[in-house]
């Protein structure tokens, strides 16, 4: 991987650092080798440190380019299905009709929750977010499951994958139906992955209704989509929790929790909110301009990305499901509306269209899930139910191979050392 070296001349004396290269992107500068002069690099949020090494995904943003495991997302959303993209980012390849079959089963053998674990809900109010309810429940799954706890055994590794992939919907429909009040359902091994969430979520022991398939392909393409994104803050969070040593469970945990700051996973809630901001359709000329005003704090929400400098390649793929859910479900919705109009100036306007902020899958996710019936407090928790097999595969990944526990350096700018007075002489 290093095919030459980079210099760093600090005072008289010069350092080598390898460079290396990747299978595809930027060659890498190998900064180790500071440590021999007593000196480290700052870099605040990480923005040019790779932090590891890793064969799961890779993002080109400026080509907006997503690969899992080398395949395109697109391809990914029209020709496969979540669990076979599970499959494919926990064991690196796609599987053959056997071992998909095999798979599946397992995940389904494994939806159930310990019936004990219903316990734990009636410790939280009926109106806690329940993103607070999800960090507690599945950091909770680690005193159900610790038969298979040992992070060095590659078995008990594997089970653990399958279980959090398997139990991840449960717990999410589970957490919607305790804020409601309404009885939990069971999940079912009869329904695919995408129908027994949607089934939990929206069936009572009184009425059950059949999942419509539109949505449920609408559903399972959402979770293809946000499966999985590289080194993000959450994902980095799952590596650095587990380069302690941590139990899986713990690990996820300390995901969700980073992925419910509101920089991070909360995009397509926030869609929501702003859309309540402008209120009608009337409205949309005068927040445009707010927007392009840059002395306005206003922002439009869900246009542009972090990553993709110039467009999100999941987007194309949501903007077809989004326009055949509300086909399907026919739904007359102001805020709808006001979407779909906010989108067409946006996507025509000359100033938006020289920036590149076109919509990104966040702004058809919010709306997509809207329409299904999910209130905006759930939005991240279905976000963080796709991106488990994500999580879990870094997690897997960082943990097949040598690694080491995650220790930031820093820049101390606070006090040199001084004495301690005494409360009687301060």
């Amino acid at each position: 991987m290093a095919d030459n070296k980079a210099q760093l001349h600090i005072g008289d004396k010069t350092v080598e650092l390898p460079v290396l290269t990747g299978t595809v992107g930027p060659d890498v500068i190998d900064v180790r080798g500071l440590t021999s002069t007593g000196r480290f690099t700052f870099d605040p949020g990480f923005m040019s440190t790779a932090s590891c090494e890793s064969k799961i995904t890779y993002i080109d943003g400026d080509n907006g380019i997503l690969l899992h495991r080398g395949y395109p997302i697109e391809q990914l959303a029209e020709k496969s299905d979540y669990l076979e993209t599970c499959y494919l980012l926990l064991n690196g390849e796609l599987p053959n009709a056997d071992q998909k079959a095999k798979f599946v089963s397992n995940i389904k053998n494994h939806t159930m929750v310990h019936e004990q674990l219903k316990n734990f809900f009636n410790g939280f109010r009926r109106d806690a977010h329940p993103m607070a309810v999800m960090c507690g429940v599945v950091g909770a799954l680690s005193a159900f499951y610790h038969d298979s706890l040992d992070i060095n055994d590659p078995q008990h590794r594997e089970i653990s994958a399958i279980r959090l992939v398997a139990k991840m919907p449960t717990l999410a429909a589970m957490v919607y139906k305790y804020s409601l009040g309404q009885p939990m359902m069971y999940p079912r091994n009869d329904l695919d992955y995408a129908e027994n969430f949607l089934h939990m979520m929206f069936n009572t022991p009184c009425e059950v209704k059949p999942i419509s398939p539109v949505v449920a392909k609408a559903m399972d393409r959402i979770f293809v989509l946000h499966a999985d994104h590289e080194q993000n803050a959450s994902t980095s969070t799952v590596r650095l929790a587990g380069s302690s040593g941590a139990n899986p469970f713990a690990c996820i945990a300390a995901g969700i929790a980073a992925l419910w700051g509101p920089a991070h996973g909360g995009a397509n809630e926030a869609v929501l909110t702003m859309l309540d901001e402008i209120g009608d359709v009337s409205n949309i000329e005068k927040f445009v301009a707010k927007a392009k005003d840059k002395n306005d704090p206003f922002k439009l929400m869900g246009f542009g990305h972090r990553v993709y400098k110039n467009f999100d390649p999941r987007a194309k793929v949501m903007k077809q499901t989004c326009d055949e859910v509300l086909s399907e479900l026919g739904i007359n919705d102001p805020q709808l509306e006001l979407a779909m109009k906010l989108e067409e100036i946006a996507r025509n306007d000359p100033y938006f269209k020289e920036r590149n902020l076109y919509p990104n899958v966040d702004f058809y996710s919010g709306i997509i899930l809207k329409a299904i019936g999910i209130p905006t407090s759930m939005f991240t928790v279905i976000f963080a139910l796709a991106r488990t097999v994500g999580w879990i595969s870094h997690w897997k990944e960082m943990l097949s191979g040598p690694y080491k526990i995650g220790r930031p350096r820093q820049l101390y700018t606070g006090y040199e050392k001084r004495d301690f007075v005494s409360v009687e002489k301060r």
